[in-house]
């Protein structure tokens, strides 16, 4: 069983993956009233409307062989045999429970686009801040800082929950780290969430202290964990594993 650190708040943050997915991110998933998923080429994330195996056979029959769907649960799944579950950690979830200062962001951001996203795939798979796929900036809005022409910071938005979006993608190259442009463009991509009059939150990996730490001095606070599992079909290879926070 995952522990929660007291009291869960923001209940709409429940069921993040199922939320968006039935509701401001429908057009970018598919399934049914079992199981909903976004398209593969979007993100990994799923979930289903219940663990049970009727909802996991509806996932392995959207899955082709070398798919990897990402679920979050409050404990490690039990799957049925035609499909593979690995527990890869906890995950908090975490709250903006407070507005962001937005009279000074510092160094200009650039709005990253479809021009973009080669640079973009190359900086998540070497700084490793989640999966990040061809078409996952179609999320939301993606932000970004080049040094002579090369990006070497980012964030943006993912999942969209009725009244949240999640922050997500933060990354800076190892060369320009330390200089608080994480701190920089979560605030920025934060202020953006606020001003349409949503809460921001995101997720990160328990082991991750870092960038807890940094989250929580942005004013985040945690409000639940989840297991975070990869699953894929038995037998086959998965085309691209999960990483990152």
């Amino acid at each position: 069983m995952v522990s929660d650190p007291g009291n869960e708040t923001h209940g709409d943050l429940a069921t993040p993956i199922w939320s968006a997915l039935g509701a401001r991110q429908a057009h970018l998933g598919e399934g049914d009233a079992l199981v909903r998923r976004y398209q593969p080429d979007v993100a990994p994330f799923a979930a289903v409307a219940e663990e049970l195996p009727a909802a996991f056979d509806a996932l392995h029959a959207l899955m082709q062989p070398g798919d990897v769907a990402a679920v979050l649960s409050r404990e490690p799944l039990a799957v049925p045999s035609r499909l593979r579950s690995v527990a890869l950690g906890a995950v908090h979830q975490m709250v903006a429970e407070t507005r962001v200062d937005n009279t000074s962001f510092g160094a200009d951001f650039l709005e990253l686009g479809d021009d973009d996203v080669t640079e973009m795939i190359a900086l998540t798979q070497l700084t490793r801040p989640g999966p990040f796929v061809r078409r996952t900036n179609a999320m939301g809005r993606y932000i970004g800082l080049r040094d002579d022409g090369k990006l070497i910071a980012m964030a943006g938005e993912r999942m969209r929950v009725p009244g949240y979006t999640e922050v997500s993608a933060v990354c800076v190259h190892p060369e320009w780290r330390g200089k608080g442009l994480a701190a920089m463009l979560i605030n920025v991509v934060r202020a953006d969430i606020e001003r349409r009059g949503e809460i921001p939150f995101l997720h990160v990996f328990g082991e991750n202290l870092s960038a807890i730490a940094l989250y929580e001095r942005l004013g985040f606070q945690r409000s639940r964990i989840f297991m975070l599992n990869q699953i894929t079909r038995a037998g086959a290879q998965a085309g691209v594993p999960l990483h990152g926070n």
